[in-house]
């Protein structure tokens, strides 16, 4: 591996603050977004994902506003999603001063969004957000079954899609998405570790970088994630709360042998 592994905190906003619960529930106050942001970009932070949890038509100024803020304070590449259903959406945020966009469920339902934003904006803008968890079959009316065992959810987890994961990432991939950011949805804010089946999956289908999310609770959980495949390691609890700082992860990461900036 030549580039190095990016580290990269989460800002959940809801509402205009940073939030962060356990698989997207239990909520805890986190802080304001641009006072934490600019102390991850002080304490060396490679980029800043910010996601709009809630995401209606009607918070969408807020987060507009928000971004203006952070990104008048940080000199790191900002990632926003939440909410992206249009062209138009990811033309607002980026003159409003992020770097890339996320996109996950509009993109989902119309998945031509994916090529159209590639298109206008080059590949490099657009991260998938990919929502995944391991198939259940609670349900007997109607148990999900995909290819390999991981189906794509939407509204945070609690939705079910019947999509194969693994294929809608290699799909999206093709049809231009720049990033896939691979979110687990089964490790969400458990701190037991990232899910590294789930990543080696998806390392093997798509040739764009993939950024892990989902569990990170200790230093040791890092270097696996790199190890199975991931470019970047993303990370919200841990950071928020003070259990790890982004210099510690590095250092982590680099005694594993990996290159960090």
């Amino acid at each position: 591996m030549s580039l190095a592994v990016r580290v990269i905190p989460c800002l959940d906003v809801d509402a205009g603050r940073v939030v962060k619960g356990v698989n997207f529930e239990n909520l805890r106050d986190a802080g304001d977004p641009v006072e934490l942001a600019a102390a991850y970009d002080a304490a060396g932070a490679d980029e800043l994902t910010f996601l709009d949890i809630t995401a209606s038509s009607g918070d969408r100024e807020t987060t507009y506003e928000i971004v203006r803020r952070t990104a008048e304070q940080v000199f790191i590449p900002l990632t926003v999603g939440g909410g992206v259903r249009t062209v138009e959406d990811v033309d607002l945020l980026l003159r409003a001063g992020a770097d890339k966009v996320g996109v996950n469920t509009a993109a989902i339902a119309r998945p031509e969004l994916i090529s159209e934003i590639a298109h206008r904006f080059g590949s490099q803008v657009l991260v998938l957000s990919v929502d995944a968890r391991r198939c259940r079959s609670s349900d007997p009316a109607r148990p999900v079954r995909t290819e390999s065992g991981f189906e794509v959810t939407t509204h945070g987890g609690r939705r079910s899609t019947g999509i194969d994961a693994i294929g809608w990432a290699r799909r999206a991939a093709q049809l231009g998405a720049g990033e896939v950011l691979l979110n687990s949805m089964d490790a969400d804010g458990t701190k037991d570790g990232y899910d590294l089946e789930l990543i080696r999956a998806v390392r093997a289908e798509v040739p764009i970088p993939v950024i892990a999310s989902g569990g990170a609770g200790k230093l040791a959980d890092f270097a696996p994630a790199v190890s199975a495949g991931a470019d970047a390691v993303l990370a919200a609890s841990v950071f928020h709360f003070g259990d790890l700082s982004i210099g510690e992860v590095k250092h982590s990461l680099r005694e594993a042998g990996y290159p960090v900036r």
